[in-house]
């Protein structure tokens, strides 16, 4: 075997070696925290869904999506009932925490009414005590509402609260999912009529879980929780944030 032909075998095998030897990526958990928009949903709820139902298909072996969001929830009442401490105390390098509050924050009839300083306050806590932990923080604006004005066109109902948000992650130099503006963009494509196929939006009888129907402009349909968490995706790509990697990669037919 002459000199060219060795070298050349021998990076090919050394090539393989290092392959065959190349560790798998480290095992991270994904945590979304946040309202009934992004909840597992009970049965008796179904075919109502939260988007961070179908997300967790969306990753390899390597991602646990860990589902802590709760209907009714604030950042405030989230905190109060003990529901991020336990997260904070487990996160560990490497993994996400994907933050989307605002809907039950911004309502000053509810009781989980929190002010727009202590929104603030909230949002900037889960992300140092996430980087602590040398976790990944990343805030989501709260996903829009569907109301259309009466000549066709949505409207915004998150508008301070989002931009609490678009402006803590300025600030603190957080990754930014703005699904506020993209879901409105989302309903503006679909219409006022074929939008409601997103929504819980059922006639009277169509569902055994809703007999007398219903008409939810708020919380979604499976369709509608789906095309929520491919947003949700895409944005997880065009950031190049690391759990892109950890896309489930469609095989080559």
């Amino acid at each position: 075997m002459n000199r060219h032909r060795f070298l050349k075998t021998a990076t090919c095998l050394s090539l393989t070696s290092l392959l065959a030897f190349t560790s798998p990526p480290n095992k991270i958990t994904v945590y979304l925290i946040g309202d009934s928009t992004m909840s597992i949903k009970e049965k008796k709820a179904y075919p109502e869904a939260g988007w961070g139902m179908p997300f967790v298909y969306f990753f390899d072996e390597s991602v646990t999506v860990d589902n802590r969001a709760m209907n009714g929830r604030s950042t405030r009442t989230f905190i109060e009932e003990n529901r991020w401490q336990p997260i904070s105390d487990n996160l560990r390098e490497g993994d996400y925490v994907l933050i989307q509050f605002g809907h039950n924050d911004e309502v000053p009839t509810k009781k989980s009414y929190t002010t727009e300083a202590d929104f603030r306050a909230n949002l900037i806590r889960f992300i140092t005590e996430s980087r602590t932990k040398k976790a990944n923080p990343v805030l989501i604006t709260p996903v829009a509402r569907r109301s259309f004005d009466p000549a066709g066109k949505i409207q915004g109902t998150h508008t301070a609260y989002s931009e609490l948000v678009r402006t803590v992650a300025r600030e603190y130099k957080t990754p930014m999912i703005d699904l506020d503006t993209q879901s409105q963009e989302l309903l503006q494509q679909f219409g006022p009529e074929t939008s409601k196929l997103l929504f819980l939006q059922l006639a009277p009888g169509e569902h055994p879980n809703y007999p007398d129907g219903k008409e939810d402009n708020t919380h979604f349909s499976e369709i509608g929780a789906r095309k929520i968490a491919e947003l949700v995706l895409a944005n997880i790509k065009s950031l190049n944030l690391e759990l892109a990697d950890r896309i489930v990669k469609k095989e080559a037919k």
